[in-house]
């Protein structure tokens, strides 16, 4: 990891002090003024795909840095997926809760910077006026990044970001959250509208359009998809709202959600970008694979495994699939220590899209759904679970077998070779067959331990549903540094806000702390974490 500490004033998009900022951002970016861009419609595409590249970043010219502090040493670990051997900082960092201030600020910096700033300058150029449609991908593209942003942060500038306060106030995630619902209103009714008359435009949107290549109907899918993955966040806070925009999503009437690995909201990498997540487990060695996500899968025989694990490399454990328990690393160890344990597995290269939202996710959001009650499921929750598990296998071209009737494989123990102090047993005896007489809690377990299994590598959406509904049952950390802050049962809720908010921003700040209703620390939980 490249030693990256400063935080770039971002905030203020439309404010005196921080204007030139985002001007010479937009400026450098292009080399070129907005009228010399007109002509090929970049005005359109070059604002556009730097937010595509953002949502996880990667809009740096492929160096993956900004990608490792804004998700990898952050959502990575504490989903359960990764673990860096990398003892950063004398080991004190954030994979035992030692939280890195210069670390922590980047996912919000990203968000601004790189996806609110340009989206901002699209409107600027009239675009949602001039080109409805593509307004409408820009909306929903702007709604899946900055779900992400103030589902690590809490309450964030969202509602008055791009106007000329001189302090932008934060909104509370509860009105953040009906925002998003009513800007995928619109973006969903102008995209119909597109689709259903027929229209066209003057310039090859796929040309711009690093996912669904200009298929305004995939669009349409992922932000129904979207619509129903942020309902089900709220559940617990909010269960009218929840089941309300649930059916709203998944009513065929609006278009439908995503069926097929074919509508995978996968962003493609073109030019010189590479995966950044590949990047640093292969050219840096930064990253290794958690030891939740490789004990579920060897417990559970899982046909995945050689798609998303290598084996380990190391001369003492070889040919084995074997994980870093979060917190294990510690100021006694070298980064050589863990490096031989599994990293990615082969199927990942660094041409691999990056990975957004996938259908398995929408199936289990689906049988979820189901099992609540809810109208427009589309099916029971058993069938919607096992296509699921069946469209996540088709994904990664593993043969399913038996995998569906299996009653009585569970997650395995944590065995470290080289450190018997960080043994730990499995902490769940679920099991991957369907039990429709099981109890509702039960049910929802298996749901999302095997949601959270077809997510992979996706650490953000994966930590989110961690926390909102305590599934998959994860190990606790090895090692806790937060000096009693974060408990070991809970895990790390949050990420405080960044440094550079209390040095520009510190009286909005500080009332958005109140909204948060906590201290602004890594245990404190958001409006939508009940848990």
């Amino acid at each position: 990891m490249k030693r990256y500490y400063i935080i770039i004033a971002v905030l203020l998009l439309g404010a005196t002090a921080c204007t030139k900022n985002f001007e010479d951002y937009n400026t450098d970016n292009t080399g070129v003024s907005t009228g010399q861009l007109k002509p090929d419609f970049n005005d359109v595409g070059i604002y556009l795909l730097q937010a595509e590249r953002s949502i996880i970043n990667f809009s740096g010219g492929g160096d993956p840095n900004s990608y490792q502090v804004q998700q990898n040493l952050n959502a990575d670990l504490f989903s359960g997926y990764f673990m860096s051997p990398n003892p950063f900082n004398g080991g004190l960092n954030n994979t035992n809760y030692f939280m890195m201030t210069g670390w922590n600020g980047e996912a919000f910096k990203v968000g601004y910077l790189n996806i609110m700033s340009p989206i901002s300058k699209l409107r600027t150029n009239r675009i949602d006026t001039a080109y409805p449609a593509v307004w409408a991908v820009a909306q929903i593209i702007r709604v899946a990044g900055m779900s992400r942003v103030t589902d690590i942060y809490g309450p964030i500038p969202y509602s008055q970001a791009g106007s000329s306060k001189t302090d932008l106030p934060y909104d509370s995630q509860e009105d953040i959250y009906k925002r998003f619902f009513l800007e995928l209103d619109t973006a969903t009714a102008n995209l119909q509208s597109f689709i259903n008359n027929g229209d066209s435009l003057p310039f090859t949107f796929a040309n711009f359009d690093l996912v669904y290549s200009g298929n305004f109907t995939k669009w349409l899918q992922f932000a129904n998809s979207l619509r129903l993955r942020l309902a089900m966040h709220i559940v617990k806070a909010d269960a009218t709202t929840a089941q309300a925009q649930a059916e709203k999503a998944l009513n065929p009437s609006n278009g439908g959600v995503i069926t097929a690995n074919s509508g995978n909201m996968n962003v493609q990498l073109g030019g010189s970008f590479t995966n950044p997540l590949v990047y640093i487990d292969r050219n840096w060695g930064d990253t290794r694979i958690g030891a939740d996500i490789a004990c579920y899968l060897n417990g559970y025989n899982d046909p995945r495994i050689s798609k998303y694990l290598g084996m380990s490399t190391d001369s003492k454990i070889t040919s084995q699939y074997i994980g870093i328990r979060l917190g294990a690393v510690t100021s006694s160890n070298t980064k050589d220590d863990y490096l031989g344990y599994s990293a990615l597995g082969s199927s990942f290269s660094l041409a691999t899209p990056v990975q957004i939202m996938t259908a398995a996710e929408v199936y289990f959001l689906r049988a979820e759904a189901a099992v609540r009650g809810w109208a427009n499921a589309g099916g029971s929750a058993q069938e919607l679970y096992n296509e699921g598990i069946t469209t996540s296998m088709n994904q990664w071209s593993a043969t399913i077998g038996s995998y569906l009737s299996d009653a009585t494989s569970t997650p395995a123990a944590y065995v470290d070779p080289k450190n018997s102090a960080n043994d730990k047993e499995a902490q769940s005896t679920i099991t991957i067959q369907w039990d429709d007489a099981a109890s509702t809690e039960v049910k929802m377990e298996r749901i999302i331990t095997q949601k959270w299994i077809a997510m992979f590598p996706e650490g953000q959406e994966a930590w989110t549903e961690h926390r909102r509904t305590g599934y998959p049952k994860l190990f606790p950390v090895a090692h806790n540094q937060s000096s009693g802050v974060v408990s070991d049962a809970e895990g790390v809720r949050r990420l405080p806000y960044p440094q550079q908010e209390y040095n520009t921003n510190a009286t909005e700040l500080n009332k958005g702390i109140s909204l948060l209703g906590g201290v602004d620390n890594a245990a404190t939980h958001m409006w939508w974490d009940k848990n």
